[in-house]
């Protein structure tokens, strides 16, 4: 839970989207200054080796896998607001991805800032799940076995590595 999410009243945190009544609310972030802020947010996609070989020679069948999970880690991005209920739409003003291929796996980076009244973590872990999604969805013939099952295919350690907020 962020600051963003809690209230803090003496020694009980109290949650700011639900109102005395426990009804889910938006929190009103309309009285905050827009401050800078920028978010990064990182997880990892775990595949065999020879879909991996397959992507650094762009080999894959459905494209460019990279260049098109960098495209949905941007969309997902700009889109967060409509897939997770309480989050505000913010002014993205960039978003830098980040691909590091290893034998087994593609770890994505995702980096996200803005200028506004509430953080960023919630679009820059958006672009991470949905990024590594695609490349899934990207590789996904080379991954399934004989059974049509993925047993080697996985998505994981997704989380947020920093968040910041500058004043001024």
């Amino acid at each position: 839970m962020t600051d963003e999410d809690t209230q803090i009243d003496g020694d009980e945190r109290d949650l700011t989207h639900v109102d005395e009544e426990g009804n889910v609310q938006m929190v009103d972030v309309g009285s905050k200054p827009d401050t800078r802020r920028r978010a990064v947010a990182r997880g990892t996609i775990h595949l065999t080796e020879s879909t991996v070989d397959a992507i650094r020679d762009d080999q894959i069948g459905k494209g460019d896998v990279l260049a098109t999970a960098r495209i949905g880690a941007i969309q997902a991005v700009k889109h967060t607001w409509e897939t997770i209920p309480m989050c505000h739409q913010i002014p993205i003003t960039n978003v830098e991805t980040t691909f590091d291929v290893a034998d087994e796996r593609v770890t994505l980076t995702v980096t996200v800032e803005t200028t506004g009244k509430t953080g960023c973590e919630m679009e820059a872990l958006e672009g991470v799940t949905t990024g590594l999604n695609v490349v899934w969805d990207m590789v996904k013939a080379a991954e399934k076995d004989d059974d049509g099952q993925y047993p080697d295919t996985r998505i994981s350690d997704v989380h947020v590595v920093s968040k910041e907020k500058h004043q001024g």
